[in-house]
């Protein structure tokens, strides 16, 4: 399975990931979006998708 991982550096906190994002797994933290409920990942990459910069990028597990 696959979840996303957020570059701090590269985030804006726009929040567009988090509020594309169908199972709520996102959230905008202090200014930064913050993979919030990773266990609830479908790996749909809406979020990777949406992101204006790019700062979402997916890391797969075992």
């Amino acid at each position: 399975m696959s979840r996303p991982i957020v570059n701090e550096e590269e985030c804006i906190g726009c929040g567009i990931c988090a509020d594309s994002c169908p199972q709520g797994v996102l959230d905008v933290e202090d200014g930064v979006a913050k993979v919030v409920n990773k266990d609830a990942c479908i790996a749909c990459n809406t979020c990777l998708e949406e992101c204006p910069t790019g700062a979402i990028t997916e890391v797969i597990e075992d």
